[in-house]
């Protein structure tokens, strides 16, 4: 999901390296050599992952040898990747559990360190970080110097009151409508666009309805100003989440558009000098996908609809 398109609405990216289980920092090359060896067994979304010695045995040689792919991780943005608690180190998220997924299932382990994120596929091609999982969207231009394996793709999604009141079931369906949008984002230029459908389907503009902040937005949506806000399908999924326990949101979940409207590839960053790194990440990540694991790991934080089926490589499409 989600980066940059749009990009984030965050604070300067912190400067501290740490992970759930062990750290090392952005520019220590060695720091990852003196860790112990991976569990038999990790736990992710209630899903117990064990290694896969044929995917181990295709890791490239310095890999296997210290245990440990170093990540680079762009936090807080949420739901990807946060920290537990206000000046905490210790990781969370869809990306970061992702992570800990992937490294059960090779026999190695991800550590996360914190990197402002376009500082990212710089540090990669420094060889400072093996890869990156940070919501980072997959394109042609970033696929000239590092190696994508996506694992979801995201767009704009729409989140109405809980019980959906007012029957939206796409985004046509808020012609005739009052909808929130922050200003300034791509969904403002979205609804703006669809306002020429709404005419051709005889119905009533879009009463578009624009916000400083979407926290803004989301009031207006609580208030019953608007029937929905329009944003990021991430953000929306999280919102209906976490807003009240669940209990005031929902998010609109269209077939045709699953992650979301003009929904874009996000992609694990690999380096180019480690190919056998991507081509091992590439068949852990599509054995976790059938097999439900991904699915488990971003339901908890309600983004699940933005998993992709296959985890193609370098499969952006601009």
């Amino acid at each position: 999901m989600t980066r940059p398109i749009p990009r984030r609405r965050l604070a300067a990216a912190l400067a501290v390296c740490g992970t759930l289980l062990l750290s090392s920092c952005a520019g220590d090359k060695s720091g990852a050599t003196a860790t112990t060896a991976a569990p038999a067994t990790v736990t992710v979304a209630g899903v117990t992952i064990t290694a896969d010695p044929a995917l181990h045995s295709a890791l490239p040689d310095a890999v296997k040898k210290s245990g440990v792919v170093r990540v680079a991780s762009d936090l807080p943005y949420a739901p990807f990747e946060m920290y537990k608690t206000v000046g905490g180190t210790e990781m969370t998220g869809a990306d970061f559990d992702l992570g800990q997924a992937l490294g059960a299932k090779l026999g190695v382990r991800f550590t996360f360190s914190a990197q402002k994120f376009d500082g990212i596929v710089p540090a990669i091609q420094a060889g400072k970080f093996d890869a990156a999982i940070s919501a980072m969207t997959d394109n042609k231009k970033r696929e000239q110097v590092v190696d994508f394996v996506d694992y979801s793709a995201s767009g704009t999604g729409i989140l109405v009151a809980k019980g959906n009141p007012a029957h939206i079931a796409t985004l046509d369906d808020l012609c005739g409508h009052k909808a929130a949008v922050q200003s300034g984002t791509n969904q403002q230029k979205l609804l703006a666009a669809r306002q020429d459908a709404c005419k051709a389907a005889g119905k009533d503009a879009i009463t578009v309805q624009t916000f400083p902040k979407d926290s803004d937005a989301q009031l207006a949506l609580r208030s019953g100003k608007v029937v929905a806000d329009v944003l990021d399908k991430p953000a929306a999924g999280w919102t209906a989440k976490t807003a009240d326990n669940g209990a005031v949101f929902e998010v609109v979940d269209d077939p045709a558009a699953q992650g979301g409207y003009n929904a874009s590839p996000n992609g694990i960053a690999i380096s180019k000098d480690l190919p056998g790194l991507t081509d091992a990440v590439q068949k852990a990540l599509q054995s976790l996908i059938d097999d439900g694991t991904v699915t488990k790991i971003f339901d908890q934080y309600g983004i699940a609809s933005i998993v992709v089926k296959k985890a193609a490589k370098n499969g952006a499409v601009d």
